[in-house]
């Protein structure tokens, strides 16, 4: 008689995997250590923290150093080949990491970083302990705390900018030293500006006028443009910022670069676009989200504190990340798709409804019928009567 045992083995297979990919990373981490302080350092007690990106990230205790270090660490392991060109993570990250060491402690939005070696394809960056996300902040029940984070993430990420401007050469430089390739912003505005009003027709029977598609073709050349240039996560996700005792930290650069702040500054008008599940928040927010940004910038760049000047420029960015949320989303929703107050499809209707709304604000008249006429088409589509639901804090 014959036993069935593929499924223990496949768990057994998979234990022994994740235990391998640990233990690798301990051992670059402390090589790396052993490199940057010229003794060795020894890390016990590794805890896996489930990274959602290509790294295997991986909490360590110091057991023995000579050296000050911090009771525990964190080890980020790339295994595999570098990537050629500029979308290699772990050049990236590792620039990222160092652009913001080489800064003073109060303009470092982000963990330090301690030690990283290209060869092993290892970062090891300070722990910033079992503090919340800002994901934790917003689907808790507390309203106050979940708003005193956001205005944090927003005054961190102004902080960010402020930091960073003027350092794209830096980073650059950075990144040959890795291997890396510096290269154009890889967000396809271009592409999307161009592409689409065809979808819109094709999809919803919603034509673009020439107005909005000369309106979308400048926002795009405006967002690749030199102006108003500083470093980006660019994934500004809520769970990849932890709300610390001194303020928001951001992690996880994997796609980090230099481009025109303004784009991260419309996710505070659409709020973590990009992210997967990303919900609504109360009225007003956005507003007090953006006057905590500008408070942090506007020493650096004084145009922004011209209220009309900062509206302008925040309409062609949201226009963009509207565009490009439905740009990528569309397609992937079934026509047939049961869209609740959680879906992508209430989530679009959302964004192209705010859309309508800023523009109506800033005299864009042919924009603002547009939008309320693919957010109409949207609802009819997949609703009727979607509204994107509040984050559970807000509710």
């Amino acid at each position: 008689m014959s036993v069935e045992t593929s499924s223990a083995d496949d768990s057994t297979v998979g234990a022994g995997a994740e235990l391998l990919r640990i233990e690798a990373a301990l051992a670059a981490a402390e090589a790396v250590l052993a490199h940057r302080f010229g003794s060795a350092i020894t890390l016990v007690d590794p805890e896996d923290l489930a990274g959602s990106g290509p790294a295997t990230v991986v909490r360590a205790r110091v057991a023995s150093s000579p050296f000050d270090l911090p009771r525990t660490l964190v080890i980020k392991h790339y295994p595999g080949s570098p990537i050629s060109g500029d979308r290699d993570p772990f050049a990236r990250e590792a620039v990222s990491y160092q652009l913001f060491t080489a800064l003073p402690a109060e303009e470092r939005m982000c963990p330090e970083l301690l030690a990283h070696g290209g060869d092993r394809r290892v970062l090891v960056i300070d722990d910033l302990g079992r503090a919340p996300t800002l994901r934790d902040k917003l689907y808790a029940g507390d309203a106050r705390a979940a708003e005193t984070a956001l205005l944090s993430w927003s005054r961190s990420l102004g902080n960010l900018h402020a930091s960073t401007a003027g350092r794209e050469a830096d980073f650059n430089a950075l990144l040959r030293r890795l291997g890396g390739r510096p290269g154009p912003d890889s967000a396809p505005w271009l592409a999307v500006s161009t592409e689409v009003p065809a979808m819109l027709e094709t999809t919803l029977g919603v034509p673009t006028s020439a107005p909005v598609r000369a309106a979308a073709e400048r926002a795009a050349e405006h967002a690749r443009s030199a102006c108003y240039r500083a470093f980006s996560p660019v994934d500004l996700w809520p769970d990849n910022n932890l709300v610390t005792p001194d303020g928001v930290r951001f992690l996880d650069f994997e796609r980090g670069r230099v481009r025109n702040a303004l784009v991260d500054a419309a996710h505070l008008r659409v709020p973590f676009v990009s992210s997967p599940d990303a919900l609504a928040l109360p009225p007003g927010m956005s507003e007090a989200m953006i006057a905590a940004w500008r408070a942090e910038v506007s020493g650096i760049w004084p145009a922004l504190a011209d209220d009309e000047a900062l509206t302008g420029y925040l309409l062609d960015t949201q226009l963009l990340l509207v565009w490009t949320a439905t740009w990528d989303l569309l397609p992937k929703v079934p026509a047939d798709a049961a869209a609740g107050p959680t879906s992508r499809p209430a989530a679009l209707v959302d964004w192209w409804r705010g859309l309508a709304r800023h523009a109506a604000q800033s005299g864009a008249g042919a924009l603002v019928e547009h939008a309320e006429r693919v957010a109409a088409a949207l609802d009819a589509r997949f609703g009727p009567g979607l509204e994107l639901a509040l984050y559970p804090a807000f509710r």
